[in-house]
């Protein structure tokens, strides 16, 4: 049975996609069979890994148009496939809300796929709506990508709420399994401090591996590929790689 890992943070551009995808990349390195489902409109983890966009994906899938099998497509790393999303998925987040068990769609639509797979990570988007409490309740872990800045500390504490309602409400077997730090300066003292403050308030929550700022990660993406197959050698491909010797330890 997978292990399904959502990627949550309602605040943009903290490394979420970035997590999701180089993450997924080094667990299929370590010989994991690994799901990556991209459930963000916007679709940036589907171009991270060179999927078709254009065909059927998510949106298609929780409506029960297709099958998983019809819509997973491989990716450039052995072990990595992906279901993808585009702009299409914008419409769900209307047409969910008044739809009864809303919250439920993304784990029906997954459910007889799960012996199939190590892990099933997916990507949320950046936001608290209808799309990541779908991630949510489908979900085993969560993990918390937190840029090492002022205002992410404040974005934290209100994911935190989020998902004790999430374990409360509609999914009681969902367990945080770590923050991870993204995008870390270590010249500059509010980064030190965020590290410092977050670890201390989420003691034993917080993974050791830190992601570094790292030029290489942000190029990767226009390539299509993951930095496991673009620049295995800088910084951020090291640290994922660590990250995901982690995970599987914690999982």
């Amino acid at each position: 049975m997978a292990d399904k890992l959502v990627f949550a943070n309602q605040k943009g551009g903290v490394g979420k996609t970035t997590t999701t995808v180089n993450l997924g990349a080094y667990l299929a390195q370590l010989g994991k069979k690994v799901l990556l489902v991209d459930f963000d409109p916007q679709g940036n983890l589907s171009s991270s890994v060179g999927a078709d966009e254009n065909s059927t994906g998510i949106y298609e899938l929780i409506n029960g148009e297709v099958t998983p099998q019809e819509v997973i497509q491989p990716t450039p790393v052995e072990n990595l496939s992906v279901i993808s999303s585009n702009i299409n998925l914008t419409g769900a987040g209307v047409e969910l809300i008044d739809a009864p068990s809303r919250e439920y769609f993304l784990q029906r639509a997954l459910r007889s796929i799960e012996e199939d797979w190590d892990f099933i990570c997916i990507d949320c988007p950046p936001s608290l709506g209808i799309l990541t409490l779908n991630g949510l309740t489908a979900a085993d872990y969560v993990v918390i990508p937190l840029q090492c800045e002022y205002f992410a500390l404040e974005g934290l504490s209100m994911l935190v709420r989020t998902i004790k309602t999430v374990q409360r409400e509609l999914n009681s077997s969902l367990d945080i399994l770590g923050i991870v730090f993204t995008m870390y300066d270590s010249r500059t003292r509010l980064a030190q401090e965020v590290v410092r403050d977050v670890s201390q308030y989420f003691s034993g929550r917080v993974f050791r591996t830190i992601i570094p700022r790292n030029i290489r990660l942000s190029e990767a993406p226009s390539f299509g590929i993951p930095i496991n197959k673009f620049d295995p050698k800088c910084q951020g491909a090291l640290a994922y790689s660590k990250l995901a010797e982690e995970v599987v330890d914690r999982v």
